[in-house]
């Protein structure tokens, strides 16, 4: 039984059959995306519109190594470290990981209730 879940979108740049191979080798169960559907993989879709604000736009790549050293720092230092994320309260990821990490680690106090 496949325990990952992949949506493929339909992009001409993918080598889909290389893709699907793989994945099915490491027990992931595909899904395709509806064309024209972005509410099927609506987190990426998100992730895609924010890299494309905060960084692509922003930036004035030249050649594709500066593509490959530059969204690399923005995901790692900008994306999970310092910008705020509704979905978990207006907290960066990292702040939220390590605040759960530390009630994780607290025994929880029971009270009694008289």
């Amino acid at each position: 039984m496949p325990i990952f879940q992949c949506v493929i979108c339909c992009g001409q740049f993918l080598n889909r059959t290389l893709l699907v191979n793989e994945l099915f080798a490491n027990d992931f169960r595909i899904r395709m995306a509806r064309k024209g559907n972005p509410y099927d993989n609506a987190v990426a879709e998100s992730f895609i519109k924010t890299l494309k604000a905060e960084e692509v736009y922003l930036w004035e790549y030249r050649t594709m190594d500066d593509v490959q050293n530059r969204l690399p720092h923005f995901i790692e230092n900008v994306y999970n470290r310092k910008r705020l994320h509704s979905a978990l309260g207006y907290v960066p990821p990292m702040e939220f990981e390590e605040m759960f990490n530390l009630m994780k680690s607290c025994p929880a106090t029971l009270t009694a209730s008289v």
